[in-house]
């Protein structure tokens, strides 16, 4: 049984890494981007659309490769820490981002790299949760960590606000000077600079006292032939895992949806409804703790029912909601039902991992988590995809968020197919 500080450390990254997701891809740099580099919400869209599409494609690409390389390497901290530095400079970068279109195409060019190191450290951390914790935590560690992670994105969004957005100069009044002094939006801009604090900051923990997967004493290039082998062999006989090729597959899908509202929420609710980024944060903030406690609530019913009906229940509560929230017109009710659709996506991704890491056989964590990876992003340059053309096509956000509704119908049916693991 590992100490509770690895537990505590394993979980802070969701905490640190959740700084990413809430400032720079979903609710104030996304938002930024569109209204003040590019000029037109629509057209910055359907740019930042495009740009996550290519993100996407580089992941599929790269996170099972990876995967397999760490797995015939043993230890998989050095490639957490390698992305997770890339991830921090290419994030702190986006601080000199103007809003000016001239900018647009240096802003996205950090976005795809900060997203493709971002998505590939939690390749390999996701996979240390196998060998962290026993089988019957699984759930229970796997919700902790999604909840706290939503919480750390709670948290950095409100010192987001109250200390940059909001504030009249720089946090601690940084050389005596306003944030005039530092250039067009520089209070907006300066949230990438906390968001790469954040996340280099809070991730230490991990590798201070998480245990690493011992070295098997294979050089990187060994390990590369090796992994590569493997990972063909596993594709070639890919019927031997027929239940794991399930779930990729089923997950996949709901996991674009997912994913897809959350690179796009921000945007949606500053051109349909014409929030400003005040209002962004304050509602952020409080879909957060609803998803922050929604992950926790549903953790201990993963260790007990298994993964697969909390997958199931979410997604009949994430489509519930959505049908309304499309619909509605009036703020109010977008707030009830955007903040009922967040209370089960920290479920659906959380018991997505735990199921993950009960269906991949013993010592190929790394290389089953780079092609839940794969599957993911395989199928998830489509959410962006289709939600950039839909909203190009009728000139809509709504219609465009509204292809979410084909992913979380199809990832539901095909979920029906999988059988969960003898507990």
């Amino acid at each position: 049984m590992p100490s509770r500080r690895a537990i505590v450390s394993w979980c802070l990254y969701d905490w640190a890494n959740s700084a990413y997701n809430t400032i720079v891809t979903t609710f104030v740099f996304s938002v930024y981007f569109a209204r003040g580099v590019v000029g037109d919400p629509v057209e910055g869209t359907a740019r930042w659309s495009a740009a996550m599409t290519v993100a996407g494609v580089a992941i599929a690409l790269l996170s099972p490769l990876l995967g397999a390389v760490a797995d015939r390497a043993g230890r998989r901290k050095p490639w957490m820490a390698l992305f997770t530095l890339v991830t921090v400079l290419f994030t702190a970068a986006l601080w000199w981002v103007r809003p000016d279109p001239a900018d647009a195409a240096f802003a996205l060019a950090c976005v795809v790299v900060a997203t493709v190191a971002f998505e590939l450290a939690n390749v390999f951390y996701n996979a240390t949760l196998p060998g962290l914790v026993p089988a019957r935590l699984l759930g229970r560690v796997s919700g902790w960590g999604w909840g706290i992670g939503y919480f750390g994105g709670l948290a950095c969004l409100v010192l987001a606000l109250v200390g940059f957005v909001q504030a009249p100069a720089p946090l601690f009044g940084l050389f005596g000077m306003e944030w005039a002094d530092w250039g067009q939006q520089a209070n907006i801009r300066a949230t990438a600079l906390l968001a790469a604090a954040w996340y280099g900051l809070f991730a230490l923990p991990y590798f201070l006292w998480v245990p690493d997967e011992p070295a098997t004493g294979h050089g990187l290039l060994r390990a590369a032939r090796e992994g590569v082998a493997t990972l063909l062999a596993t594709l070639r006989h890919a019927r031997r895992y027929r239940e794991v090729g399930r779930f990729l597959i089923a997950s996949a899908f709901y996991r674009d949806g997912i994913n897809t509202i959350t690179a796009f929420g921000g945007l949606f609710a500053a051109g349909t409804f014409g929030m400003s980024f005040e209002e962004i944060l304050v509602f952020a903030i409080a879909l957060n703790v609803v998803a922050g406690a929604g992950a926790i609530g549903f953790a201990w019913m993963d260790d007990r029912a298994g993964a697969k009906p909390v997958i199931l229940i979410a997604l009949a509560g994430m489509t519930a909601c959505s049908v309304p929230l499309l619909l509605a017109t009036e703020r109010l009710w977008f707030w009830i039902f955007a903040l009922g659709l967040g209370l089960f996506f920290g479920p659906a991704q959380a018991a997505g991992r735990s199921m993950m890491a009960r269906l991949a056989p013993p010592g190929m964590a790394g290389e089953m988590f780079g092609l839940y990876g794969l599957t993911g992003r395989f199928v998830g340059f489509f959410g962006p995809l289709l939600f950039g053309l839909a909203t190009q096509a009728f000139a809509s956000q709504r219609a465009g968020m509204a292809t979410v509704l084909a992913f979380f119908a199809i990832g539901f049916g095909l979920m029906l197919a999988v059988r969960e693991p003898a507990r």
